[in-house]
């Protein structure tokens, strides 16, 4: 399991009905259905993630995020998650709010693009950064949208957004020090927990 999934599964409730937008292959709401016996629902996109979700025995709906939510009621859902995908989208302010509209609560992680060694790297290289947590080319990133810890900060205050936990972390998911001074210059992933 990925070291940013245990945090967030710390977060949500047992019992509880999440919805896991860009699922992948459902084995973290598999890993969720065993140990905290929620109801599950994924969404994705790649037809060898469906197949798998469904094979580890998760609800899975084949459906474009960028097409938008407008098939859920609202306040379906006690948890909606997006894991390293709200930079992938076309309207990742859109999202965010139908995530709102129809879930109690929210968990959204994506990489801080404002991390240090992104911006020395872009200075000293002049190219776009290639790392482990980016290890994409401009030319065939999926990422439209570069988004930092202080822009997603800002996103919530102007949308009147409540944030109940974040955690902003290193590659290995890892806290220190000086992310906690200033969590936009050394923080590499942010994990919100949020809710109207």
């Amino acid at each position: 399991m990925r070291a940013d999934l245990s945090i967030i599964k710390d977060w949500i409730e047992p019992h509880s009905r999440v919805l896991d937008l860009g699922c992948g292959d459902g084995s973290f709401l598999a890993l969720l259905k065993q140990e905290k016996q929620i109801f599950d629902c994924g969404l994705d996109l790649n037809p060898e993630n469906i197949n798998k979700c469904l094979l580890a025995g998760v609800n899975v709906i084949e459906q474009n995020l960028d097409k938008g939510l407008a098939n859920f009621s609202d306040n379906s859902f006690d948890t909606v998650l997006l894991t390293q995908t709200l930079q992938a989208v076309q309207k990742p302010d859109l999202l965010v709010e139908e995530m709102l509209r129809i879930g109690k609560k929210c968990i959204i992680t994506f990489p801080n693009f404002a991390y240090w060694r992104y911006r020395f790297y872009l200075i000293s290289k002049g190219r776009m950064p290639v790392s482990k947590s980016i290890p994409f080319e401009w030319y065939d990133t999926p990422n439209i949208h570069f988004c930092t810890i202080k822009d997603f900060d800002a996103l919530c205050n102007e949308r009147n957004i409540k944030v109940l936990n974040r955690a902003v972390v290193d590659d290995k998911h890892r806290n220190s020090a000086l992310m906690n001074i200033n969590p936009n210059f050394f923080g590499i992933n942010a994990i919100y927990h949020i809710t109207r």
